[in-house]
């Protein structure tokens, strides 16, 4: 008996690859320039979509050329979740790209780097499964993220590997911050490490940035 060898039907070969011209992701910086929100494209069809969620070389044309060598995955359990405010501090300072890929999140950046115009001030935006949005963050952002719906899962590409020594926070709700959270100080949830973490004038010349 002969086999017949067969070339399955895939996204690669289907018509929807062969739109050369379009473009693949689209960015827009926010009112703190360097954190962006990038949008890849979706090609769809009947069956649904494919999404190109990260390609090195678009996202370097886009400002994003990061070498990423770790990626992390979370799970919320619950609505009103917050996790943060996160950073690894010097000589592992990480810059993150963050998507969901299950639920939603209200995601928060704030600049720590010492010297910005805008240090202590943050940006924030609703990350989902089904806006496709990512936010990138470079170094020198303490990042933390409210979840919007139960069972929440985000996905975030890292730029150094993860060093318990350099692990560092701010308190969630630090008033000197002032982040609309959109869950209330009663409700959040949050581990008993965030609920202690200092206050952001309590980190004498620390920022995300590499010395």
């Amino acid at each position: 008996m002969t086999f017949r060898r067969y070339m399955p039907l895939t996204w690669d070969r289907c018509d929807l690859r062969n739109k050369a011209m379009v473009k693949k992701l689209t960015v827009q910086r926010l009112d703190i320039p360097d954190v962006l929100v990038v949008t890849p494209a979706k090609f769809g069809d009947a069956r649904g979509y494919l999404s190109e969620t990260y390609n090195a070389s678009a996202f370097a044309d886009a400002g994003v050329a990061a070498i990423f060598v770790q990626d992390n995955h979370s799970l919320s359990r619950q609505k009103g979740v917050v996790r943060g405010l996160h950073f690894q501090a010097p000589p592992h300072a990480q810059g993150k790209l963050v998507r969901v890929v299950r639920g939603s999140i209200l995601d928060v950046a704030v600049d720590i780097r010492s010297g910005s115009p805008t240090f202590g001030k943050f940006v924030s935006v609703v990350l989902s499964a089904e806006n496709g949005q990512q936010m990138w963050l470079p170094e020198g952002f303490a990042h933390g993220f409210c979840t919007l719906e139960d069972n929440t899962e985000v996905t975030y590409k890292v730029t150094d590997y993860y060093a318990p020594e350099c692990d560092k926070g701010i308190r969630w709700n630090d008033p000197t911050i002032g982040i609309d959270w959109p869950v209330g100080e009663e409700a959040a949830i949050l581990s008993d490490k965030d609920k202690s973490q200092p206050f952001l004038h309590e980190l004498h010349g620390i920022d995300g940035r590499k010395a």
